[in-house]
Parts: C-alpha cells; structure tokens; sequence
C-alpha cells in the first residue's frame, strides 16, 4: 500500500470515528429531543436566565416542518461544498497550467537549433 493510501484510508477511518463515536457513546444525549441544535439549546438557556426576554428580530422564513428545514440546511451545506471545490478545482487547475507553461518554456529554451 502506497503512502497516499495509507493517509487516505486513516483519514477516512478517522472521520467515520468523529461520525460515529458521538452516536455510540451517547454525547449530546437529551432526553426530548437527541439532535437539538446549539440555537434550540441557546434559546433554553436565554428564557432560563431571563424569562421576559424577547429576541430582537424573527426569521424572514419559518419552514413549515423539520425535515423541510433539514433539506434547506443540507442543500445550503451542499451549495457550500460546491463553491468551495470549484475555487480550490479551478486554483489547482490554474497552478498545474501554469506548470505545464513553464515546463515547455524551459523544453523549447534548451532545444538548440539545427545548425
């Protein structure tokens, strides 16, 4: 197994660790709802504290269930993910261009002419 694979493979046994472990050792366990997000838990903690409190603006959207506002947040994570690839796809592809430039730049200068 070449270094490259070695590295892929503990990577991805690494991030399927992350995914994993919390699901299997009960992190962030609560007993009414087990995936709340840090805004639920946030908003628990503000009208502890402070009961009269009132947030200073709503939502312009309020999806109509949770699995709607779920889709909305993993095609905004995916839209993400997308622009990301493209800047880091188009920087490599610009880099490796301009490799190939210099390359045959330097081939055509040591080429010497027939005399």
């Amino acid at each position: 197994m070449s270094r490259n694979a070695r590295i892929n493979t503990l990577l991805l046994l690494a991030v399927a660790a992350l995914a994993v472990l919390p699901l299997v050792l009960g992190l962030g366990d609560h007993k009414e709802e087990p995936f709340t997000g840090a805004d639920g838990e946030a908003e628990a903690a503000i009208t502890e504290l402070e009961p009269d409190y009132e947030p200073w603006f709503s939502p312009l959207y309020e999806p109509p269930s949770g699995e709607i506002e779920s889709a909305l947040f993993s095609l905004q994570a995916a839209l993400g993910a997308g622009v990301l690839a493209y800047y880091f796809g188009l920087h490599r592809g610009r880099r490796q261009g301009e490799e190939r430039a210099k390359a045959a730049t330097e081939d055509s200068d040591t080429a010497t002419p027939a005399a």
